[in-house]
């Protein structure tokens, strides 16, 4: 989540647009900007399944993320890339190409406006956005393999707020990448990032020491603490 925001300030300051791949190491519930925690996550549940859970600078719904089981990417560059876009049109731009990837390798994907990439089973992924000083950043999660029944123990979805505050997660049936892909999360990723490159001029790049030192301390005095993940309620 640091390292998110790191980046964003870097592309605000001048640093080239990048597209980044995530792997999780931990199992987690990542809250949306302007949710309540306690309407939105089962604790005790998630403290049973050995599930953290963290707080991203964007908006949108609860997710859940496992260690190769689940693919994230971003996407950081300059706001002129959705300008004159709408809101609804600039999430169908910035994943497009995952669609348009996705379909030639043979799964139904679609794009279902506001934040969705579904097929005709269900939710494939979800997308959520910040817009920070003429950047913007879009990240999106896709369940490449998921537990049956997991989201609805973990994520209070149907049950009754806590607190009137907050964006509520949305209930939605999950349709895992892996029934249609056969392979890895990662080789996944590979065949995505192959098909990025193939319409866009890319340039492979690595993560420098400053900006993971950047982001370790920005994830002990920020994204870490009670005060951000416990901020609305």
């Amino acid at each position: 989540m640091a390292l998110e925001e790191v980046l964003l300030e870097g592309v605000i300051a001048g640093a080239s647009p990048l597209l980044r791949f995530w792997e999780w190491q931990d199992r987690a519930l990542i809250l949306g900007s302007h949710q309540v925690l306690a309407n939105e996550v089962d604790l005790e549940a998630a403290a049973g399944l050995g599930f953290a859970v963290a707080r991203r600078m964007s908006g949108g719904g609860t997710m859940l993320v496992e260690p190769e089981r689940t693919l994230t990417y971003s996407i950081i560059a300059p706001s002129s890339l959705v300008a004159g876009l709408s809101f609804v049109e600039s999430f169908g731009l910035l994943d497009g190409w995952v669609v348009e990837t996705l379909r030639r390798l043979g799964v139904p994907a679609a794009h279902r406006p506001l934040n969705d990439i579904v097929s005709p089973e269900g939710k494939i992924g979800g997308a959520a956005q910040a817009r920070r000083r003429g950047a913007v950043l879009h990240h999106t999660t896709i369940a490449h393999q998921v537990e049956a029944g997991l989201v609805p123990r973990l994520i209070r979805i149907g049950r009754e707020r806590v607190s009137p505050l907050g964006v509520r997660s949305a209930e939605k049936v999950v349709s895992p990448l892996g029934r249609w892909l056969a392979g890895s999360w990662r080789e996944a990723a590979d065949q995505l990032a192959a098909g990025f490159a193939e319409r866009f001029p890319v340039l492979p790049g690595r993560l420098s020491e400053t900006e993971l030192e950047a982001a370790r301390r920005l994830a002990g005095s920020k994204y870490s603490t009670p005060e951000w993940i416990h901020r609305l309620g």
